[in-house]
């Protein structure tokens, strides 16, 4: 089963289980056509994490960039900046990871040849495809931004879209691996767009890493996601504290949602402080209660909370023998920078704003160093290790809140995949954009569909409630569970419009 934002993209993935290939397989082959059909999220200019479960055991991948061996923080500020350039800085994109992330999770478990992986993305690049619902509003503002002439002709759902630029760094990288995209065209112009501040050798370096996954028991399995530079620790503080509340018989008792978003913001009001790529024991026992003690039952602390809107996609993948892959890839906010490569027209991701320009914070902008991430994909076991669900989610700041409720849904409550993906959300929001959001006051919003069942209960216990329509400001959020008996239930996000779960 094949679960992503998009049916083209899936339908891909299950070409590529057809004709023999792995979980892994399917997810690079997914990617590869949402890196194409979805750059308002993703593509080869962002980064990418992953996790993969594979004969018992799990693993972690990082392959989110670094800066350019010309970052200078001091130049930053001396400009007058207190916090990194949000758009149209070359300053904020890190070198995009993805592709080295393509690379590695296909050398270690891949089965097809890479160029079959990439072919439908290729096709779909080369020849054309259908703007979807959700690419289309924002296709006239990123054609006005230089580069963005693949925009153009865009100006409503279904409109026929080529990314020929696209198709030729695919290609590239299906003749050469690497070296084809990083030291060919697109890693050639983005040297001649940074004027400085990268070196040919930061492109040289390969930027993936399979590092050591973090887990949580909560509610009798095992929950792991990616280790920091990732903010997948503030998932496993979370379902930890959940996990020994006292919550209510449903879900849709307001005090669901009070005592989650009070563990949410137990979790994560530090955030900022202790969250860089070198941070290590966040998750602990200790931790896990020292924060469980700040939830009040009756009443919302005076806690502020991690959250701002972005722009990620997430897709899952488990194959006929058990593998199961939970990939996460994104672009920061919307397109990203809105910055392009000049010779390919791929656009550029922005991750660079999770840096700091506090001088001497540990993640602080600087060369080689990764910033901090809101990319938290998830992968749950059972007690006796094997493959139970993988779940995540687009979300930006706001990943851990929304995987925290469906995980509870299913976890907690029994609920099946599509309920627990589709039912109401709640989550934290300030109005701005960016790591910023630390600065300004928080307020919980929840979707319309929720405000019957939970606002009145949310603000006798402090919480300043907004409504927001049911959609994606809420997440895109894909799952497949394995049941007992082997049996494959998924689900997409019906947020996302023209998003599809796939078995076969």
């Amino acid at each position: 089963m094949v679960c992503s934002v998009d049916h083209l993209a899936s339908a891909a993935g299950i070409v590529a289980l057809d004709r023999g290939g792995s979980a892994a397989d399917a997810a690079i082959a997914t990617n590869a056509v949402l890196a194409v059909t979805a750059p308002h999220m993703c593509g080869m200019g962002g980064d990418l994490f992953a996790l993969v479960h594979h004969e018992g055991a799990v693993t972690a991948l990082n392959a989110s960039g670094r800066a350019g061996s010309g970052a200078d923080p001091e130049r930053l500020r001396a400009e007058g900046h207190d916090r990194m350039p949000h758009l149209n800085d070359i300053r904020s994109v890190p070198v995009p990871g993805c592709v080295d992330g393509w690379i590695a999770l296909h050398e270690r478990y891949g089965r097809l040849p890479l160029g079959e992986l990439l072919e439908p993305a290729i096709r779909l690049a080369r020849d054309g495809f259908p703007a979807s619902p959700l690419l289309a509003p924002g296709a006239q503002i990123v054609a006005a931004q230089r580069g963005g002439s693949d925009f153009a002709g865009v100006r409503a759902a279904g409109d026929p879209m080529r990314r020929p630029g696209v198709a030729r760094a695919l290609e590239a990288i299906a003749a050469e691996g690497r070296k084809g995209f990083y030291l060919g065209e697109f890693g050639q112009g983005l040297l001649e767009l940074g004027a400085g501040e990268y070196a040919e050798a930061d492109l040289a370096r390969p930027l993936a890493d399979w590092v050591t996954p973090i887990g949580v028991r909560a509610f009798g399995h095992e929950v792991w996601s990616v280790p920091p530079n990732s903010q997948g620790y503030l998932l496993l503080l979370a379902l930890g504290i959940a996990d020994g509340l006292d919550l209510p018989d449903s879900p849709d008792d307001p005090l669901f949602a009070h005592l989650l978003a009070e563990a949410s913001r137990a979790a994560g009001h530090d955030r900022l402080k202790v969250l860089h790529e070198h941070a290590a024991g966040l998750v602990t026992a200790e931790e896990i209660a020292r924060r469980r003690a700040m939830v009040d039952p009756a009443a919302r602390r005076l806690l502020s909370p991690p959250n701002a809107d972005g722009d990620t996609t997430y897709l899952c993948v488990v194959d006929g023998e058990g593998m199961g892959v939970s990939l996460i890839q994104s672009n920061a906010s919307g397109f990203g920078s809105l910055l392009f490569e000049p010779r390919t027209g791929i656009n550029l991701h922005n991750r660079g704003i999770g840096f700091s320009l506090e001088p001497g914070h540990p993640a602080e902008y600087g060369p080689g160093r990764r910033p901090p991430h809101t990319l938290a994909p998830a992968l749950i076991t059972r007690p006796d290790g094997s493959l139970r669900s993988v779940v995540g989610t687009m979300g930006g700041d706001a990943q851990p809140q929304i995987l925290l409720q469906v995980i509870t849904r299913l976890l907690r409550y029994g609920e099946a995949p599509g309920p627990a993906i589709a039912a109401p959300r709640w989550r934290l929001a300030s109005g701005a954009t960016g790591f910023d959001t630390w600065r300004a006051p928080d307020e919980t919003t929840v979707e319309l569909e929720a405000e019957a069942p939970w606002g009145e209960g949310l603000r006798e216990r402090g919480h300043t409630v907004t409504a927001m329509p049911y959609g994606s400001t809420f997440g895109h959020a894909h799952l497949v569970d394995v049941r007992p008996d082997g049996t494959l239930a998924g689900a997409a996000d019906p947020r996302s419009v023209i998003g599809a779960a796939i078995g076969r």
